[in-house]
């Protein structure tokens, strides 16, 4: 494994692979690398939890982090991404963790640039490492993923964590459904009211609003989208026994979710956060052995 691009490359045996390298590293094995890497985090769109997330996997497994700042690079006057990633690899940097708001950014890099390629998301494509690290939350919780109802609810369409996730868990033998406005199904087949998923779905899987994804404006205020769509306090009420909350977050509280529940019993959202550390230390050491 040269590259982590989109969950659609991935066989399931990666997958499970890297899983059971982040389970190494929460219960407290070492990383093993032949010799210490030089790694940057090309991040064109804002991010908290991703890049600082990386930054201390990277770190942790025994990287020498490069600061990377885009609004201070040559980006900014026009220099292309393979002119940005090809300098890089000639200072000597042995990976690239990149953001960008364009889908599928990586095909011009995948001719010429001979470092690593993690992808952080890419436009309202695939966003792999989120997806691995909710993959490795599930299976923490329930112990597997063959057979469980995990409904994505939220702006399916705009959203690249519904798609990686809908494609690694079908594979991996979950029932998935989809619970949003008929206009942001996109692609897949949706519900449109909590009452068809609420009292059968394992996980309840939120996604935030993408306004900056939207070309128009929808029709939705908060508080309508809330009701209609958002997890009420009434409605996690209705959760089968033992079900519990998910969101890749940033969380706007009180849209897709209650203020109340962000941190309740049955939510894993903080839970999340730190399982991606675990996941991304197992994404960089099996990335960086991949190309010794």
């Amino acid at each position: 494994m040269k590259n982590l691009l989109s969950m659609e490359h991935l066989s399931n045996e990666e997958i499970l692979g890297i899983l059971d390298r982040a389970q190494d590293f929460e219960n407290g094995k070492e990383p093993i690398l032949s010799r210490p890497y030089n790694i940057a985090n090309l991040f064109f769109e804002p991010s908290t939890r991703t890049k600082t997330s990386f930054e201390m996997a990277e770190r942790r497994v025994g990287c020498t982090v490069i600061p990377f700042d885009a609004s201070f690079s040559s980006a900014t006057k026009g220099e292309t991404m393979y002119d940005t990633v090809k300098t890089l690899e000639m200072i000597g940097i042995d990976a690239v963790v990149i953001r960008d708001k364009e889908d599928e950014y990586y095909n011009e890099l995948l001719e010429g640039i001979n470092c690593a390629v993690i992808n952080a998301g890419d436009g309202a494509g695939q966003h792999p490492s989120q997806s691995l690290l909710d993959l490795y939350t599930i299976r923490k919780e329930f112990g597997r993923f063959e057979g469980l109802n995990i409904t994505i609810v939220g702006d399916i369409s705009h959203s690249r964590v519904a798609k990686s996730n809908a494609t690694a868990l079908q594979r991996l033998g979950a029932n998935v459904q989809f619970l949003c406005p008929p206009a942001w199904a996109g692609d897949f087949e949706a519900v449109h009211s909590w009452d068809e998923v609420l009292e059968d779905s394992d996980v309840i899987m939120l996604l935030r609003i993408q306004h900056e994804r939207h070309s128009v404006s929808k029709n939705f205020s908060k508080d309508s989208y809330h009701d209609e769509f958002g997890l009420t306090i009434e409605r996690e009420k209705r959760m089968k026994d033992g079900a519990i909350i998910m969101h890749p977050a940033p969380v706007n509280r009180d849209v897709e979710i209650a203020d109340e529940l962000v941190e309740c019993a049955r939510s894993r959202i903080f839970e999340q956060v730190r399982n991606g550390v675990f996941t991304r230390m197992a994404i960089v050491e099996t990335i960086l052995k991949g190309r010794e």
